[in-house]
């Protein structure tokens, strides 16, 4: 029976048709095939900007499954029980999925792959969602890297599999199972009227994120080393959107970047960097799963953070109102896009830790919340590189000034005044907009005067010199 049963195809943050080992295998087996999607406890428990986005993903691959003859069968319920119920409706002798390597994500997935084993199934889980498989990076004394310039080196002369092609038609079992509707599962309903503002900029699906990394490739790549940190310029990539949940695969964009180092351009190389930096991060959460919820370097738990997120610094901070422009622009670009320029990240996340010395998880949770490209792993390392409890992180005495960052990346306020409407005559639209997607509560308005400063750039430096002088650690 297992060599014509049906194969139930569990999707998760791999929505994509092409170079996508799981679903190959499964198309060249010649069984039947049931792409199934479960709102499981871990999806419930996502961020308002992650939920809404894994929802429109959602509805644009069920859009491509069905160009490919096939369909995609939703259920809500704990991933096993639910697993275990479609096994019997369909009479499927095989479960296979992507690996995932979150905490939360590897313990549901090693107990669902024991239990259906034990039942008689082929449980089986692929890669896919990252180049290098986590475990099979080692340093030379066989630990693992703790430091991502060795990471880079060990990494950077490997063999990446070369990208498969999306299958023809999926073999369709004879009877398909009932499906939940996709509109009922309300993925969007946290970000209230958030969501038709975000929905604006978001570029859903894999032929969105094709389009995307042809464009980078044809037309910004060479010029990427320098342009990625400025911050009015279209001079990223903007794949994390699609990486996140796997509409594109990284392999497509390191062979991409192999391409256009070939052809020499310039900034080429930085962009393969980049993308492994997203494998450190993910080489550092499945060694060290503390990464996304402890400080990575267990002396500083002894660090005297604020965790107060009800604090009016932290309020100010959240609502992008600190009087500080370049942290606010930043925050205020979340807000309208659901993502923001990386050097602002690192901004934000400064001046929450540093100047006003707050714990970094009250970021990196607020982030989880409104990031529409929020990635697990590379949230947590973020937070963490920036807070200096991390590994390979920003030297702890490092105070990003604020001020200094915006003459240098943002020298003519191009960027602020995108995203800033208080003091503007005529405010572009996108720093009205910002008042259109954040919650009615906080009570803004673009004629509001501009905030002064919760705590100025050399007050802040001051007070974090000084926390961190008289740290006993």
């Amino acid at each position: 029976m297992t060599q014509t049963a049906p194969i139930l195809l569990w999707f998760r943050r791999d929505l994509r048709l092409s170079d996508h080992p799981a679903l190959s295998a499964a198309a060249e087996s010649g069984r039947p095939v049931i792409p199934v999607v479960l709102r499981d406890p871990l999806v419930d428990d996502l961020g308002a900007a992650p939920r809404f986005r894994l929802g429109l993903g959602l509805e644009q691959f069920a859009a491509s499954l069905a160009e490919a003859g096939s369909r995609l069968t939703l259920r809500s319920g704990p991933a096993l029980e639910t697993l275990r119920a479609l096994v019997r409706e369909t009479g499927a002798g095989a479960v296979w999925w992507t690996r995932a390597y979150d905490p939360e994500s590897v313990a549901r997935d090693t107990e669902v792959k024991a239990a259906l084993k034990a039942d008689g199934l082929d449980a089986r889980s692929f890669g896919g969602h990252l180049m290098f498989e986590p475990w099979t990076v080692e340093t030379k004394d066989g630990g693992f890297y703790k430091v991502y310039t060795p990471f880079w080196r060990a990494v950077r002369g490997r063999a990446v599999e070369a990208p498969r092609p999306a299958p023809g038609r999926l073999p369709a079992p004879e009877d398909w199972p009932g499906s939940e509707r996709l509109a009922d599962w309300r993925l969007g309903a946290a970000m209230d009227r958030g969501a038709e503002i975000v929905a604006r900029h978001a570029q859903v699906g894999e032929r969105a994120a094709q389009g995307r990394l042809g464009h980078f490739m044809a037309h910004v790549v060479g010029g990427y080393g320098e342009s990625r940190d400025r911050l009015a310029e279209d001079g990223t990539s903007c794949l994390s959107e699609n990486l996140s949940l796997g509409e594109i695969s990284p392999h497509q964009c390191w062979h991409a970047g192999l391409r256009a180092m070939e052809e020499g351009k310039a900034g080429a190389e930085t962009f393969l960097q980049e993308l492994v930096w997203r494998e450190f991060a993910y080489h550092l959460m499945h060694h060290t799963p503390r990464l996304t919820s402890a400080n990575w370097r267990p002396e500083w738990d002894a660090f005297p953070w604020s965790e107060d997120a009800g604090a009016a610094k932290v309020r100010a901070w959240q609502q992008g109102r600190t009087g500080i422009e370049m942290v606010d622009a930043g925050m205020r670009e979340m807000y309208v896009t659901g993502r923001m320029h990386n050097r602002a990240r690192m901004i934000v996340a400064s001046y929450l830790t540093k100047h006003l010395m707050t714990h970094w998880k009250i970021g990196l949770k607020w982030f989880e919340d409104h990031l529409i490209d929020w990635d697990p792993a590379s949230n947590a390392l973020g937070w963490q590189w920036s807070a200096g409890s991390g590994p390979d992180a920003t030297p702890y005495f490092r105070v990003f000034n604020p001020v200094t960052q915006a003459k240098r990346f943002d020298p003519d306020a191009a960027y602020r005044r995108r995203w800033i409407a208080e003091g503007q005559r005529t405010p572009p639209e996108p720093a009205r907009a910002y008042f259109e997607a954040i919650p009615r509560r906080w009570g803004l308005a673009p004629g509001d005067a501009y905030p002064a400063p919760v705590v100025a750039p050399a007050e802040g430096r001051k007070i974090a010199l000084e926390a961190y002088e008289n740290r006993d650690f």
